[in-house]
């Protein structure tokens, strides 16, 4: 069994897709309309896990407080230092050994997201 994508509903659709293509730097691959729904999915091109974003107006936060997806960033501290600068809130950098670091963030419709 392959896992295929990670889905997101979220009232926050088009700062969801903004953030995914900015900060994360996924690009749309195919986008759905006439559903009932909008749907974006969003991946780096090279066969990485899609994710999904569904414009929901009624959805609630979407992050489960123990649940986060993970990103791998070419700078850790750089992609700390810029999330700050836009706005967004991020935890203290974590370093459970000394060659590991890494800090979380929210997404707009409240996914917890890792940068390592």
């Amino acid at each position: 069994m392959k896992m295929v994508h990670v889905t997101i509903q979220t009232k926050n659709f088009n700062e969801a897709i903004k953030f995914y293509q900015e900060i994360i730097g996924l690009t749309i691959q195919q986008e759905i309309n006439g559903i009932g729904r909008h749907i974006v999915f969003l991946s780096d091109g090279e066969g990485g896990m899609p994710v999904e974003i569904i414009d929901r107006p009624d959805a609630e936060d979407s992050g489960n407080q123990f649940l986060s997806m993970g990103f791998k960033t070419q700078d850790v501290v750089k992609m700390r230092e810029m999330l700050i600068e836009k706005g967004y809130e991020v935890s203290e950098m974590i370093s459970p050994m000394p060659q590991i670091q890494f800090f979380f963030a929210k997404d707009p419709a409240g996914v917890t997201i890792q940068f390592t």
